[in-house]
């Protein structure tokens, strides 16, 4: 098996003694293991603690991960490495992501749980590809700086001098393509409709003060799973377990002592009823067959749906919504073909990547004039992966082949788009 087939685990690291059942502890986004630091002489009174990095985090291996999900499958291959079947877990924030999916992906091994700073949905998906674009363009620096503000608690930043210089270290260590990936995993995470399926015992702790995933994230994430408690710690922000390490180690004790089980619980499955058998279709009403396009590809009830996620993800939620809204009724039909075919077939192509699509459109634009259009997709073409410095890079080329003039006016229209799209937000 080469390198590229093997499957994929985490750098970690596992404190207690050998015997004792295993606590997984898992970190924020911009983090290392090194936040849980605080809470290890107790945890490890009772339990052996393992502690993993993120990918690029930490000096880990810079081996982006797509998911919350694919986070969750490598750290079952950790522990299945380590030889650990059943564990309790808790995790901050991006770590917290990660304990719903093991709880829905493999309940049977999860012994309870607890979700700090943690969220069904982290804000918008826009927000999340903002920020990678942001990241692409300008590098960690600003993000790094301005982490401190995130992730305490004012009174704590005017004491803790050594802390914030440490977390904006901490920060600035991260592999960028690494905080760029964890972006998109955050955008594209939203376990709401899925809470009620999650039968683990969970302890929902959180930050009075957190602006990242405030108090309503928490009280939503207990409403929507069965077997849930809130545990809200005062003077605290998005870092809890940093700002109240004796707190956050005490809630966590009493809960998995608590709530621990050796066995799974035993779900019992509802009997089925005799499966419907249909009726045959007449002979007289043949099956109409499902029309095929060039490619292969068929036209199958979600090819909308694709597109309008595709569309969503390269030109913004409110750029889709805005068009939406503008959009006559008599040009619905428009707007469902270009939504469906474009975005939903042709941009989901495998044979071309997305960035080199953009750099086609970006052309194709700049040679018909179409400078609303060529706004759009400049934001496309940072949110698909170019740099600005490539998206100038094909603009010159066009000067070549589509004229100065031409050139020119797409300039204009490009480096406004990317002064807007990279300027860091407060």
């Amino acid at each position: 098996m080469t390198d590229e087939q093997s499957p994929k685990t985490l750098q970690h690291r596992i404190d207690g003694p050998q015997d004792a059942p295993v606590l997984v502890l898992g970190p924020s986004l911009g983090t290392t293991w090194h936040m849980w630091d605080r809470q290890i002489p107790e945890l490890t009174r009772q339990w052996r603690v393992l502690r993993y990095d993120l990918p690029g985090h930490g000096g880990a291996p810079a081996d982006p991960s797509i998911s919350t999900a694919d986070l969750a499958d490598r750290l079952l291959r950790t522990l299945d490495e380590a030889g650990v079947e059943r564990f309790g877990y808790a995790g901050c924030a991006f770590g917290g992501a990660v304990g719903t999916q093991l709880a829905l992906r493999a309940p049977q091994r999860v012994a309870s749980l607890a979700l700090v700073s943690s969220a069904a949905r982290f804000g918008t998906p826009d927000a999340w590809r903002q920020l990678g674009v942001v990241v692409r363009a300008n590098g960690l620096e600003q993000i790094a700086l301005s982490a401190p503000e995130r992730w305490f608690a004012p009174a704590f930043r005017d004491v803790q001098a050594a802390i914030v210089d440490w977390s904006v270290q901490m920060a600035r260590a991260v592999d960028p393509e690494c905080y760029i990936a964890a972006c998109e995993a955050l955008a594209a995470h939203d376990v709401r409709a899925e809470l009620g399926l999650i039968t683990v015992p969970t302890l929902v702790l959180g930050g009075a003060e957190d602006q990242v995933t405030p108090p309503a994230d928490a009280r939503a994430l207990v409403a929507g799973i069965p077997d849930a408690r809130l545990a809200v710690v005062p003077g605290a922000s998005h870092l809890v377990p940093v700002e109240q390490p004796a707190a956050v180690g005490e809630l966590l004790a009493r809960h998995f002592e608590a709530t621990w089980t050796e066995q799974p619980a035993v779900v019992a499955v509802p009997a089925q009823p005799a499966p419907v058998v249909p009726a045959p279709v007449p002979a007289a009403a043949p099956v109409r067959p499902v029309p095929q396009h060039a490619g292969g590809a068929a036209a199958g009830p979600d090819r909308y749906a694709e597109g309008d996620r595709t569309r969503r993800e390269l030109l913004g939620d409110a750029y889709v919504d805005r068009a939406a809204e503008e959009t006559e009724e008599a040009a619905g039909d428009f707007e469902d073909f270009v939504t469906r075919y474009a975005w939903g077939e042709v941009w989901n192509r495998p044979g071309l990547d997305r960035r080199t699509r953009s750099v086609i459109t970006l052309t194709a634009l700049v040679a018909g004039g179409h400078h609303t259009e060529l706004a759009a997709h400049t934001k496309a073409a940072l949110r698909g992966g170019l740099t600005p410095a490539e998206i100038e890079e094909v603009l010159l080329h066009t000067a070549v082949y589509c004229g100065v003039p031409a050139a020119t006016s797409a300039f204009a229209v490009a480096r406004r788009v990317i002064r807007e799209e990279t300027r860091p937000r407060e």
